[in-house]
């Protein structure tokens, strides 16, 4: 039962999204978070990012969006007198912050417990050397390696496990850190690179596994031992690739009974040896195929990225599973949701596979190596079930919205190679290898061979070559075979999960995936619907969460009632990530209070919209065209929301409309008219509206004309993208044609908008609601940098603190314009740039953008929530909101970036949007609010030491106020030779430092030492990177601040000066909206 002795919970979450640590940890955290409610519990949630779910105010008792550092934290506890913390819901954050208080003395100080994971586990899983221990004292087996804290003692190690080696920082996330070593020379780099990303200094060595088959075990645990598998999962690819950047299937397929038992029992005895009582872990294990030999990787004593797969895969909610078992419950004690009848302690079962696969974004960072490693590079995931290996396959491809819906030709990988440069391709991992296999099957290449070189399993290889047999019967076909052949072929290759429009191309009889649409329903070859029932059929399943497949027998059993579908995003990618999925669960609350029955359609397993009961009922099925249809058909909502889901569900409104169904809100053709840069430039024109004198281009020679008539620079903007993609910085007609030819590959056919980039212009963001009659501002943000950078990246202030209430009014009277000409129902959002007292429009967007969720929480008008209302015919005025909120303080939102993740990539902001997630830090004054939002996003300013000043000739002027305000706080300044000049010129003490590209090493020696705090380095123009490029990638690597703008600048010296007055306060936003 149920612990009494405790009250209130502390909870961290893990904090902004980034690389290795993204939105399954706001799907863990509000899933524990609501199960400790749901028990009585008063819950304390600590987390950074404002575009969760888990941080609205409703979910937890005391919501506080504040940095996840120790410090932080310990003031928290002070005011909040917590009786316990759960700290394994918030990744690897939240057991780092757990060791931190507990090692500093603060749990002690406050008697506060740790639950769900003890002190002594969590060191001995995360502790490497510690965990090699742990195992050969129980006899579990572990590959030969061991600690080391400097490069003497790595190569001691070295002498014992030989090369290639692996080296890994430990108590890091991702395989942050990680790189394989081949040779000698190589080491010192990789062991100064893991030592400096591991909070305790130090790298772990481990022996080659490399080629190895990775396996995965999902388990819980409780205090009576009961111990449950609750998914195996198996990695395409084979080890050496971190398992977030694999290819992953559950169940695990290649594994006879014996072996998985074997997995199973070392499970459980590694849970046992490290003293994991109660909860949910992970279990990693490399076997070698050429002898069998099984050796444990790694355990993590928490929920992980795979634990959020797992619980999608199968329906059995392992984050808040775990949070009950930490309480006191047992597995046997505790109903499962699914089923309504059988308990948790019930293994779950699976009749169907699940494939999941990773969407990586290395077109945003060109230089960046594509090779996949031991450190992960995915920014998201796609997965889908099906009834068979194929068919799961075929959909998850058709998931990932990059561009191809099959394996087949129409793949990234179209060259002809000979069969050795097909062999010597396919040994390197990278993010097409599983079209380049594909393609070496079809060359004729042996299943064997393959296998041998990419490490792939045979069993995966040949049901590969079974979808390109059908594939070959469908080429062959032609219009003299009879209906009934035609339909056994249709039919198979439906049940391989093949789409209507790779059939198309495949059937030369056929011309559109409509026509193959018109066909199936013919020859009544529709889909059915499948539930995930977490028993394989045993019992039945009460909740709806159901995928497609090509079967007899249909288990979807939709009701009479009146019925909305709210299309998601798909998976995360850059541009589009965990703020619109937050729309999409806000509309999922509001309609399904409003009386709707809501459907959910996603295929993001790490995000709280595909949980199943965020709606009434939830389809797990790609976002295309032709699966969204097949659940109209048999849903028959009476509409559908496209506005929450960023540009994924935008691109198929269109589609959706033509084919008869209701589109609620914005009229697609509204938001046509939005996207289509010429289109929206006439009609600013027409409403008198200013904009940045522009013109259209379809060509090449086009935007030549263009940029010659109204001068470099230029901005780049295509049509119909999110993100900023392809958008660029354009300075001279030098540079113009690469860009243009980007453009023109990421939006083909449609209208480039060429800009006069507006050079030292504020830029400002609006999020609006409107109900077609009425326009209401939701909140004015300010951006912190200058124009130029996108605003997915840049910082913001709400409220404005330097744009004047006359400009300010401009801004809400043109939104009320743009929204009442657009006919926007819902929400929408306007960017303006402001020069020379001139407002200009950028650009508007008739949907949900990416700072609703930030600006909800700071202005307790959760905009979402209201906008799905209005776009179920209530008005503003009826739902009471009719003036724009006040803010209280300051709310300032910062970009987290993923350089360090992805070595070789500018880190030069700039159009097109790089960052993968997003903090918050607020506070009474400006300064102290920019301090936290630094310190959230991992860039803690200093309070004393040095810094490094490095300006253009155009930045001169203002970074000499720089330097002398940082001067007169007491920080010692270096500087290059033309900026330290200008320094001593003004009479402030400076040390020069030599460039770089002058062959020197001093300034990257300074940085490596330790010896500088912060770095300004303003370079001028996007091609004028090489001059700074080693500095900043120096001050990336050592984690020191890098400031890259002045006015990120100034904002940096108010943040210092509130650091040094110590006046850091943290409240709940329930008590900041209370005024308390």
């Amino acid at each position: 039962m149920k612990r009494t002795d405790i009250h209130t919970i502390l909870v961290p979450g893990s904090g902004a999204i980034v690389i290795g640590q993204a939105a399954e940890f706001d799907y863990s955290g509000t899933q524990a978070v609501k199960a400790l409610k749901a028990e009585g519990y008063r819950v304390v949630l600590v987390n950074s990012n404002p575009a969760t779910i888990m941080t609205d105010p409703e979910i937890a008792d005391a919501t506080y969006i504040e940095p996840l550092t120790p410090e932080a934290l310990e003031a928290i506890i002070a005011q909040e007198k917590p009786d316990a913390m759960l700290p394994t819901v918030g990744g690897q954050t939240g057991l780092n912050l757990a060791l931190a208080l507990s090692e500093n003395g603060v749990l002690e100080k406050y008697g506060v417990q740790l639950i769900g994971a003890n002190l002594s586990a969590i060191k001995a899983a995360e502790d490497r050397m510690l965990f090699r221990e742990t195992m050969q004292k129980n006899n579990i087996p572990v590959p030969r390696g061991g600690a080391a804290y400097s490069i003497e003692e790595a190569r001691e190690l070295v002498k014992e496990t030989g090369y290639p080696v692996l080296v890994r920082a430990s108590f890091a996330m991702g395989g942050t850190g990680a790189s394989w070593v081949y040779e000698s020379n190589q080491l010192e780099e990789a062991i100064r690179k893991a030592i400096s990303e591991s909070p305790i200094g130090q790298a772990w060595l481990e022996e080659s596994v490399l080629g190895w088959k990775e396996y995965e075990l999902e388990v819980m645990r409780d205090k009576k031992n009961n111990f449950v598998v609750v998914c195996s999962i198996e990695n395409l690819d084979p080890m050496g690739v971190h398992t977030g950047d694999s290819i992953t299937v559950a169940p695990a397929q290649t594994l006879t009974d014996r072996e998985y038992q074997i997995l199973r029992d070392l499970a459980h005895q590694v849970l046992s040896a490290v003293g994991v009582e109660t909860g949910g872990s992970n279990v990693q294990f490399g076997v070698d195929p050429k002898t069998g030999r099984v050796v444990v990787i790694e355990m993590n004593p928490r929920v992980s990225r795979s634990s959020a797969l797992a619980s999608k895969a199968t329906g059995f909610p392992i984050a808040k599973l775990a949070a009950l078992v930490a309480v006191g419950y047992t597995l046997d004690e505790i109903t499962n949701d699914i089923t309504k009848q059988t308990k948790a302690a019930f293994e779950p079962s699976l009749d169907y596979v699940v494939v999941k696969i990773p969407r990586w974004a290395f077109e945003k960072f060109p230089g960046v190596d594509p090779t996949l490693g031991p450190q992960m590079k995915s920014v998201g995931e796609a997965m889908a079930l099906g009834r068979t290996f194929p068919e799961a396959l075929n959909k998850a491809i058709q998931s990932l919205e990059i561009g191809v819906d099959a394996l087949d030709a129409s793949g990234p990988s179209r060259e002809l190679l000979t069969e050795p440069e097909t062999l010597s391709s396919l040994t390197i991992p990278r993010a097409d290898r599983l079209f380049r296999v594909y393609r070496a099957i079809r060359q004729g290449m042996s299943l064997d061979e393959i296998a041998n070189v990419t490490g792939y399993d045979v069993w995966f290889l040949a049901q590969m070559k079974e979808m390109q047999n059908v594939e070959l019967r469908m080429q062959n076909a032609d219009s003299k075979m009879q209906k009934a052949e035609l339909k056994t072929l249709l039919h198979e290759a439906k049940q391989m999960g093949f789409a209507d429009s790779h059939i198309a191309r495949l059937l030369s009889t056929f011309h559109s995936p409509l026509d193959v649409r018109n066909l199936r329903k013919e020859l009544n070859i529709l889909p059915t619907f499948q539930r995930v029932d977490t028993c394989a059929a045993e019992f039945e399943s009460q909740t709806p969460y159901l995928y497609s497949a090509y079967e007899m027998e249909d288990e979807s059993r939709p009701t009479d009632k009146q019925k909305i579908l709210i299309l998601g995003g798909g998976p995360n990618r850059i541009g589009q990530g965990i703020e619109f999925d937050y729309c999409c669960c806000q509309a999922a609350f509001a309609l399904s209070r409003m009386g709707y029955e809501t459907i959910m359609y996603n295929c993001n397993p790490e995000t709280v919209s595909t949980d199943y009961d965020t709606a009434d009922r939830l389809y797990f099925e790609p976002l295309t065209l032709e699966h969204v249809l097949n659940v109209i058909d048999k849903e028959n909502p009476i509409g559908v929301i496209v506005q929450f889901g960023g540009q994924t569900p935008l691109n198929l409104a269109a589609g959706l409309e033509a084919a008869g169904v209701k589109i609620l809100g914005t009229s697609p053709h509204a938001i046509q008219l939005s996207e289509d840069r010429e289109e929206f430039a006439k009609l600013l024109k027409e409403l008198d509206i200013p904009q940045p004198e522009n013109g259209i281009a379809r060509s090449l020679e086009e935007a030549r004309e263009v940029a010659q008539r109204i001068g470099y620079p230029v901005l780049v903007r295509p049509s119909f993208v999110l993100g900023g993609r392809a958008m660029a910085l354009v300075e001279s007609e030098a540079h113009l044609a690469g860009f243009i030819q980007q453009a023109i590959e990421a939006a083909p056919n449609q209208p480039i908008l060429i800009d006069k980039f507006m050079e030292d212009a504020f830029e400002v963001d609006v999020d609006a609601l409107a109900d077609g009659e009425r326009v209401v501002v939701g909140a004015i943000m300010e951006h912190i940098e200058e124009a130029g950078i996108h605003s997915g990246d840049a910082a913001c202030v709400l409220p404005p603190y330097k744009v004047s209430a006359y400009h300010l009014e401009i801004m809400r009277e043109y939104t009320k314009q743009l929204g009442l000409a657009l006919g926007v129902r819902g929400l929408m959002n306007v960017q303006f740039a402001l020069k020379d007292e001139i407002v200009c429009v950028l650009e508007v967007n008739p949907r949900a953008s990416r700072t609703v969720p930030y600006a909800s929480k700071a202005t307790n008008l959760n905009m979402a929530y209201v906008a799905a209302q209005v776009m179920a015919g209530k008005t503003l005025k009826e739902l009471n909101v009719t003036a724009q909120p006040k803010v209280d303080g300051f709310f300032i939102k910062e970009s987290v970036l993923p350089f360090k993740k992805l070595p070789g990539s500018s880190s030069l902001l700039g159009p097109e949007m790089r960052s993968t997630g997003e903090v918050m830090g607020h506070a009474s004054h400006f300064g102290h609010a920019f301090a936290k939002s630094q310190t959230a996003a991992g860039l803690g300013l200093p309070d004393e030491g040095a810094i490094l000043i490095t300006v253009n000739d155009y930045d001169k002027s203002d970074g000499l106020k720089f330097a002398r305000e940082m001067h007169r706080l007491g920080f010692q300044l270096y500087a290059t030779p033309g900026t330290a000049f200008m320094i001593n010129k003004a009479g402030l003490p400076v040390e020069t430092v030599e460039k770089a590209q002058d062959g020197s090493t001093q300034i990257v020696d300074l940085i490596r030492a330790g010896k500088i705090q912060l770095v300004l380095n303003t370079p001028l123009g996007p091609h004028a990177h090489s001059d700074g490029a080693e500095i900043r990638k120096a001050a990336i690597a050592m984690n020191i601040p890098l400031l890259t703008t002045l006015s990120t600048a100034t904002a940096a010296v108010s943040a210092i000066q509130a650091i040094r007055k110590k006046e850091l306060k943290y409240k709940s936003l329930q008590n900041h909206y209370s005024g308390t």
